[in-house]
């Protein structure tokens, strides 16, 4: 079972010459509630660092905050839900999940979302793992558990003899957040498994699950998604690690997105 380290940093995609906005990335970011309305602006934030567009969607009661976050910096195009479904087409990928409510009209788009679209590239995260339809799952998705989320959603012990019992079962690609149960993350698709040991308990706070959350689905839109899992959940922590060596375990999610950008740099 391989470690994930620099050599997977080194073989994401990097920007052609002469590209044109668009051809680096185009994600769609789902999520947001009004009890939980920091998580998809994490997320878009860490998105818009690497991928050309985000098209972010979030409830209403979100407005304001979104308003005044877009009136210092323009990183990302806000939608309505009820245009969600045309924007979706114009997506590499779509994270859905970050902050989300669980009432019908969530797990009416998200399931909606993965069947109309199942040539997309998918990552579910948080609330999307509380409402999805597991029949939808497949080929073209990540779905990003920690331990109890991964017991509530297939009713068994978050192991790795499981988990690689439900990717090949259900096709998919898992990122099982194991750190606190088994000393490390766990990135399983049907025939790979790798594992992850960078980050430090400085990373216990608010949003660094939304950061990389952010990081994968954008990673996703232009490199393979078992790469993208396997980069995403490496540079999360190694940019946590080097924050670490700056401030000790005195950082924020905040500090993170800022991070990973001179992370990616360095390792390359």
């Amino acid at each position: 079972m391989p470690l994930i380290g620099p050599k997977e940093i080194k073989s994401l995609k990097k920007p052609k010459p002469h590209s044109h906005k668009g051809d680096n990335g185009i994600l769609l970011i789902i999520g947001g509630s009004k009890q939980y309305h920091g998580a998809p602006l994490l997320a878009a934030k860490t998105a818009s660092k690497i991928v050309d567009l985000v098209y972010f969607s979030s409830v209403p009661e979100n407005n304001r905050l979104i308003n005044e976050m877009k009136s210092k910096l323009c990183e990302f195009i806000t939608i309505t839900r009820k245009e969600i479904l045309s924007y979706a087409k114009k997506s590499d990928a779509i994270l859905i999940g970050p902050g989300l409510g669980t009432g019908n009209a969530e797990k009416k788009l998200t399931n909606e979302l993965l069947k109309k679209y199942s040539d997309k590239k998918f990552v579910l995260d948080a609330g999307a793992l509380k409402i999805l339809n597991k029949q939808y799952l497949g080929k073209n998705c990540i779905i990003t558990p920690h331990a109890n989320e991964f017991r509530s959603l297939f009713k068994i012990k978050a192991t790795e003899a499981n988990a690689k019992k439900i990717a090949k079962q259900y096709n998919g690609i898992i990122v099982l957040k194991a750190k606190k149960t088994l000393g490390k993350d766990l990135i399983i698709s049907p025939n790979r498994v790798s594992y992850n040991t960078s980050g430090n308990q400085g990373m216990t706070k608010g949003g660094t699950g939304d950061v990389l959350a952010g990081l994968i689905a954008a990673l996703a839109t232009t490199n393979d998604l078992y790469l993208a899992a396997c980069a995403g959940t490496y540079l999360n922590g190694l940019a946590g690690d080097r924050l670490k060596k700056k401030v000790s375990y005195y950082y924020s999610a905040s500090d993170l997105v800022e991070e990973i950008p001179k992370t990616i740099s360095d390792s390359r």
